[in-house]
């Protein structure tokens, strides 16, 4: 429920702070006092368009914040939070700036977040119904979901949509397999070869590195005999000439020598192993040696096989290396095309069964909203004629939807459409092309409240806000139109704005909206009114202009009716009232 509304410089209100409570929330005060005004920043909270226009004379900004407590929130709201990554506990502060260049910014809890995203989750804080604001129920999707949740069917609906996307994909998965069963010959003969070459190549891990080092060896293999003969003779074999001879000769200086000095002594050892690997590289460079020989024949074998390896990866378009695991890839392939046909009578089943599970579970539900849509429509009928809509019909159609054979659909076998006829003799038209606005308003005032006598969770969220529903009515209609709101506000907080003393009378809270000038400024104030200043407002509204003490007298009137009304509906609902104090009041306007 909305908590608190903070405005700044938004139309002519400078700064306003209000505070709501629960149940219903009368707004009054004089024509052009500004209470639209309240409605249409709360409006934009929420994610409602506006330009720079919407800014205060002499601001360069203005700014909206509206807390609500979600405390009760439905899932939906609290996951597309979760989804943003926003933190909340049991509030949720929404924000809006507009500024004179004509950018527009928005927050969730402090944090800054795209306008269409804001709009997503005002959906679920507040609607608007007002002279030209129908939003939710204009739309066949939101008339659905309420037929849905008043059948109390929302269960049976998720399931047929759950069958309807396991539908989908079955059927995807069998479109990807018939098509590729449609080249199936062609393909199989395709891979058959593939993997049979891939098969006669049998190219090893490693392998590819190792032809590469064999190859090269054998094509150097000359250059190798040069340097490994120039090593040999150059370490041992030239005569009086090589490394190991040196050392041999210098170790046989030091020895003659070394007993005279310990240090001299100590340098022996280093070189008697030096003459011991120079003689052990020698024996590894002749073993070398005898192991190298030119072999054109084992050249021309490399040089086919690397080439054939070349050759196939090009044709699969990939590295050499990455030929085995493409020969795994395609032999897979091949198995599956070799069982496609039983994989094809096996999905085929699937596919049926997923259909007959979905129309059967569709069937159920049609079933279902037909009985809700009779129910429905009867009870908002019945209200319109309260409303002082004598003579107007509510009808729900549920028009059977266009499938193609075999096709599923997500919300049912039927698409829903609210039609009305707001005056008897006129044929039934859909709901959002109905002339009046204040005909509009109070049919959606009818159809809320038959909604809240069977749903906690309304598709509208947690507020809902009437802009002079009470448009064009007066005398006993008013009164009903009251006692709906107050019926309404016994499971949701409402917010209405009216002219009509027996509306406000019925209200949990009453704010005065009233216009204040210096002559230079004009500027918008609100006022919580209790007891006496009630009394007074309610009694200009009877009244007019010379408020007398008859107007005063049937003012507390009113006003301790409301608040026996308001008593009987908390018995009921298990609720709670603010309305209380007009029995003592009516005694001190007396």
């Amino acid at each position: 429920m909305l908590s608190h509304l903070h405005i700044r410089d938004f139309a002519i209100i400078d700064a306003v702070e209000v505070d709501f409570s629960r149940g219903l929330t009368v707004l009054t005060g004089e024509t052009g006092a500004g209470k639209s005004i309240l409605v249409d920043a709360l409006q934009l909270a929420v994610g409602g368009r506006g330009g720079a226009e919407v800014i205060r004379h002499g601001a360069d900004r203005a700014e909206i914040t509206a807390t609500f407590d979600i405390g009760s929130a439905p899932k939906s709201l609290l996951s597309r939070l979760e989804e943003q990554s926003i933190e909340i506990e049991d509030e949720l502060v929404v924000r809006r700036v507009l500024t004179r260049e004509g950018k527009s910014r928005a927050y969730l809890n402090g944090q800054q977040v795209p306008l269409q995203i804001l709009r997503s989750v005002g959906e679920s804080l507040a609607e608007i119904h007002g002279q030209h604001e129908f939003q939710s129920l204009v739309k066949s999707s939101a008339q659905r979901e309420l037929l849905d949740a008043f059948g109390g069917h929302d269960a049976l609906a998720d399931e047929v949509a759950t069958l309807h996307r396991e539908r989908l994909q079955q059927s995807s998965a069998l479109e990807s397999l018939e098509a590729a069963a449609r080249d199936r010959d062609a393909r199989l003969d395709l891979l058959r070869h593939q993997t049979g070459e891939l098969a006669a190549l049998s190219l090893k891990p490693g392998e590819l590195q190792s032809l590469g080092e064999e190859r090269n060896r054998l094509a150097n293999s000359g250059r190798l005999v040069d340097a490994a003969r120039s090593a040999l003779d150059l370490l041992f074999d030239a005569e009086d000439n090589n490394a190991h001879h040196a050392v041999s000769r210098a170790l046989a200086v030091l020895r003659q020598s070394a007993g005279f000095d310990s240090k001299l002594e100590a340098l022996l050892p280093p070189l008697e192993e030096a003459a011991i690997r120079i003689a052990d590289g020698a024996q590894e460079l002749t073993r070398y040696l005898d192991s190298i020989e030119a072999d054109p024949h084992r050249q021309e074998e490399l040089e086919q096989r690397l080439a054939t390896i070349e050759s196939l990866a090009r044709k699969h378009r990939c590295a050499p290396d990455e030929l085995p695991s493409k020969a795994i890839e395609l032999s897979d392939e091949l198995t599956r095309l070799e069982k496609i046909e039983a994989n094809l009578s096996a999905l085929r089943a699937q596919v049926t069964s997923a259909v007959d599970a979905w129309r059967a579970a569709a069937a159920r539900l049609s079933k279902q909203r037909r009985k809700a849509a009779n129910e429905l429509a009867t009870e908002i009928s019945a209200r319109m004629q309260k409303l002082g809509m004598i003579g107007g019909k509510f009808d729900i159609q549920l028009n059977v939807a266009d499938l193609p054979e075999g096709g599923t659909a997500a919300n049912g076998l039927e698409d829903v459409a609210f039609l009305v006829s707001a005056n008897a003799g006129q044929p039934p038209r859909p709901i959002g092309k109905v002339a009046s606005g204040g005909e509009l308003s109070r049919l959606s005032l009818a159809v809320q409240v038959a909604l809240a006598g069977r749903i906690k969770d309304l598709a509208v969220g947690g507020c809902m806000v009437f802009d002079e529903v009470d448009s064009g009515v007066g005398g006993a209609v008013a009164e009903i139109v009251g006692r709906e709101l107050a019926a309404l506000g016994a499971s949701a907080q409402v917010l209405c704005v009216t002219h009509l003393p027996q509306v406000a009378a019925l209200g949990n809270q009453h704010l005065r909206v009233s216009k204040m000038s210096d002559g230079r400024t004009t500027r918008t104030q609100v006022t919580p009114l209790e007891s006496d200043s009630r009394i007074e407002e309610i009694a200009r509204m009877l009244g007019g202009v010379s408020i007398t003490g008859k107007a005063r007298e049937h003012a507390a009137e009113m006003l301790d009716a409301g608040a026996t009304l308001s008593r009987r509906s908390s018995s009921r609902d298990g609720g709670s009232s603010s309305a209380g104090s007009a029995r003592k009041s009516r005694g001190r306007a007396r």
